[in-house]
């Protein structure tokens, strides 16, 4: 029996070391698919230490997990820890203060191996001491060999289908991680920058002074990257310089001046510059006029040698030595601050560039259509999260650059001939490979006959091996045997759940989409459920640069994780929640409500007998087992529908106003009074099934009540309750149980004790079969039940105005106004106030009412019904 106060220090560490001991959360595989319930859990980046933003996540998951369990579901809840990307390189280089750059790359994936091993240990211990029902049996590493192995299995059979590419181009380059990087990996940033207006010349117009025109650029430093200029065709104004060949300021290359409808006329002059490459609409214009390459930029952001006497400098330290060169030669005709729209590389807010490479591409653009297809056929929860998806695929740009010049990552399996650049690509069977260190799988290149071959040493983007998932969790592999790609587990796809946030729908979602539909020609999943983001208490986004962190270290040490839990069922899926103390506490009230009147009904139900005939339980009985009954209903539905705030709020309110304040109190005193059998039966069938209900959310709580009271099975593994099928009288209940609620407000206004006698209370409402337990629990001598409404009739007592409107229209009438309604001087007519000679619409007032009883005795409000009290007391 539980004893005491509740001590979640205590309880939640035991629980938590046993679900691990006893692998109560493991697989056990699912002979029939239908048994089986998958998900598709976010593999956390290893970069620090988990933050709230994971908490919360993972908190949600679970109760998809727990709930699914008790639905007689097998449930695949794996976890994974994302350590072969650009985030754990970093961490490494931070941790152990190096530069990848100085090490051969399997000795720096060795050393980024055990740095990332510690934060693993630190994620595993975190998650176990959260309560997250994990099946800490199916773990991975993104960098492990078995999905190395299966990252790139997934390169070679897209290569195969003819779904990926090498091409020398353009590719987005972030000059800080000195790496390319895909569109979805870049975000927008408002930054302070300056407007220039640089005159430029027109070459051999004829005049011994050379025609100038003028152009408007934040970027000078790109002035030696200028292969053309360019004029809208509609641009009357400048439309002279068409055909004419500029020359470039300080740098004296001479360009040609070209149209083209993309420039925009409204910004600057008019007159653009085309450099390789500002941006991307410099690179449609290089490729659809064929101009030259220029390259001023290179891999660090470090001008180069196209860029004359500024080679070496940074560009921002060329910005300002070529706007100062330029003032010097009276080519800087104006610069003005200005804020504008940056693109930075998401991940370390570095402005990026767009340099010419040798990349490897996944081709998406010739399947949007099929990609957005892919994407409405699974459930979205919340649906409004679709328009994120359908919206990123419907502004591709780009394919997806997939190649990434790192040391910590998945090696592409790639050689390239040292004569003719044919790529050959390792046999299924021997991978993993890393070119670097292994030999190719041919001694002559199949195309020209050369004996000598060149490493790729590109890697893989983070995104291109996380995408995979689904495959990694459900054993997707080649068959040498029977060649052809073959599932361990196949029962596990397609996944019946994604759950992530919705900052990376663009990232992990789309990307999964498009590598499970290309490789089994299926979408990956069922469903998708999508988290919002946890905010500070101001509504602020968490980050450290703010210092408004919460480490949930900070949290579990001041709350039980059981409260923590509660207050992450607070939000609608989808939507941002506020971290709150107000909604840890208010799971530190319920928790303490559940084990105190766990603890009573315990000392109440010792004797109750362990079956019962239904049809002759008490009718407040049958009424409270068919309320839960309903509640069941409601509760399952938005369990199901991953609605958890609705669920918790609503299962909250029943177990702690309907069971608690209402129908315990009656039965403790029949129980008490005469050990009613029926109140003992209904009092121990309805614990166990509150316990059941509330175990999704309550973890730790439940499942300790769970074995004081009821069994030594875990609560996680028993059958989630089904409706009882109980028949009653709901509205007479709900009557008799607002009669209750209005005759203890009765006596706490009157400072009667609950125990103090009523001689005699009468009660307009149908309370049939309900008169013995409000007469039980309330003391009442007589109760009487009327067949007439009593005499009560609503009295105005005051009329509200609105000062918001009624000030404005009548000014100094106000006063007047207002001491003609003092006084009862006014009139309502056709919905308007008439007082002291103003006409007020109905929108400018509320006449206040109240009911008042005109006969003897005292009325208490009792919802719909009428309660009269008749006492001498």
């Amino acid at each position: 029996m539980p004893s005491g106060e509740y001590d979640p220090d205590t309880v939640e560490a035991k629980w938590q070391d046993r679900w691990v001991d006893d692998e109560t959360y493991a697989y056990e595989g699912a002979a029939d698919p239908d048994t089986a319930f998958s998900i598709d859990s976010p593999p956390p980046t290893v970069s620090g230490s988990l933050h709230w933003g994971h908490v919360y996540g993972f908190t949600l998951q679970d109760f998809v997990a727990r709930f699914n369990r008790m639905r007689g579901k097998e449930v695949y809840f794996p976890f994974g820890y994302d350590d072969n990307g650009i985030a754990s390189e970093r961490l490494a280089e931070d941790e152990l203060d190096v530069r990848h750059q100085d090490y051969e790359r399997r000795e720096f994936q060795r050393m980024t191996q055990e740095v990332c091993a510690e934060y693993e240990a630190e994620f595993t211990e975190k998650m176990q001491d959260l309560g997250i029902s994990i099946d800490w049996n199916q773990t991975y590493q993104t960098i492990s060999p078995e999905v190395r192995r299966i990252s790139q299995l997934s390169f070679i059979d897209l290569y195969e289908q003819g779904r990926e590419y090498r091409q020398r181009a353009p590719a987005i380059w972030c000059p800080e991680c000195e790496t390319a990087i895909s569109q979805v990996e870049t975000e927008d940033d408002e930054q302070p920058s300056h407007f220039h207006d640089i005159a430029f010349e027109v070459v051999g117009s004829g005049d011994e002074d050379e025609e100038a025109f003028t152009i408007s650029t934040t970027r000078p430093e790109l002035l030696p990257a200028c292969v053309a200029v360019f004029v809208h065709p509609d641009d009357d104004e400048n439309q002279y310089l068409v055909g004419e060949t500029a020359r470039i300021p300080l740098f004296d290359q001479e360009v040609p001046i070209l149209e083209d409808e993309r420039v925009d006329m409204e910004t600057g002059s008019g007159v653009v510059m085309c450099c390789t490459f500002g941006d991307q609409t410099d690179i449609e214009w290089y490729q659809a006029h064929d101009l030259d390459l220029r390259i001023a930029i290179d891999e660090s952001g470090t001008l180069t040698d196209v860029a004359g006497e500024y080679e070496g400098l940074s560009s921002e330290e060329a910005r300002e030595a070529i706007v100062e060169d330029l003032d010097d030669a009276g080519a800087l005709l104006d610069r003005w601050e200005i804020t504008h729209t940056v693109n930075v590389h998401e991940r370390c807010g570095t402005g990026v560039e767009f340099l010419v490479k040798d990349q490897w591409y996944v081709e998406l653009l010739d399947k949007r259509e099929e990609y957005l297809q892919a994407g409405r056929e699974m459930d979205w929860y919340p649906e409004k999260m679709f328009t994120r998806y359908r919206n990123w695929i419907e502004g591709l740009q780009w394919d997806w650059s997939i190649s990434r010049q790192r040391s910590s990552g998945i090696p592409f399996p790639v050689w390239y001939c040292a004569e003719c650049d044919e790529p050959v690509l390792a046999e299924k069977e021997n991978l993993p490979v890393d070119p670097l260190s292994d030999e190719p799988p041919v001694d002559a290149c199949p195309e020209c006959g050369h004996d000598e071959f060149e490493p790729e040493d590109d890697v893989f983007d983070t995104w291109a091996t996380s995408s995979l998932t689904p495959l990694i969790n459900a054993g997707w592999d080649w068959d040498g045997e029977a060649e052809e790609f073959t599932f361990e587990n196949p029962e596990l796809y397609q996944f019946d759940l994604r759950p992530q946030g919705h900052d990376i729908i663009s990232f992990w979602l789309f990307h999964t989409v498009v590598k499970c539909y290309e490789h089994t020609g299926e979408v990956p999943f069922d469903s998708v459920m999508i988290n919002g983001m946890v905010l500070d208490e101001n509504r602020e986004k968490m980050s450290k640069s703010k210092g408004n962190i919460v480490a949930p270290d900070e949290v579990v040490s001041k709350y039980p994780v059981d409260a923590a839990r509660y207050w992450a069922a607070g939000s609608a899926v989808g939507d941002d929640l506020p971290y709150s103390e107000k909604g840890l506490r208010a799971g530190e009230k319920l928790l303490r409500k559940l084990w105190n009147a766990s603890k009573l009904v315990e000392s109440l139900t010792d004797e109750a007998p362990e079956d019962f005939d239904h049809d002759d339980l008490a009718a407040l009985d049958r009424w409270l087992l068919a309320e839960l009954d309903r509640e069941i209903e409601r509760l399952t539905e938005r369990f199901a529908d991953r609605e958890f705030s609705k669920a918790r709020d609503g299962l909250r309110g029943f177990f702690w106003h309907t069971f608690c304040d209402d129908y315990l109190e009656i039965a403790k005193q029949r129980v008490r009074d005469g050990g009613d059998p029926s109140a003992a039966y209904t009092l121990e069938v309805a614990h166990r099934r509150f316990l059941k209900l509330f175990a999704p959310i309550l973890a730790h709580a439940t499942e300790e009540l769970w074995h004081d009271m009821h069994g030594d099975g875990s609560v996680h593994r028993t059958e989630w309750p089904e409706p009882l099928g109980v028949d009653a009288d709901f509205a007479a209940g709900e009557t008799a149980m607002a009669v209750v609620g209005a005759l203890r407000k009765y006596k706490s206004d009157e400072q009667l004790p609950m125990n103090a006698a009523l001689d005699r209370v009468e009660i307009w409402g149908d309370v049939s079969g309900f008169e013995d337990d409000i007469s039980g629990v309330m003391h009442v001598e007589e109760l009487a039940t009327l067949d007439e409404r009593p005499a009560v009739e609503s009295v105005v007592t005051g009329v509200d105005l609105d000062y918001s409107l009624v000030g404005p229209e009548f000014g100094s009438q106000v006063p007047d106004i207002e001491a003609a309604i003092e006084a009862g001087d006014y009139e309502v007519v056709d919905g308007e106030l008439h007082a002291a000679g103003a006409e007020l619409g109905a929108e400018m007032f509320e006449i206040e009412e109240e009911r008042q009883y005109l006969g003897e005795g005292e009325m208490v409000e009792a919802g719909d019904a009428i309660v009269v009290v008749h006492n001498e007391a």
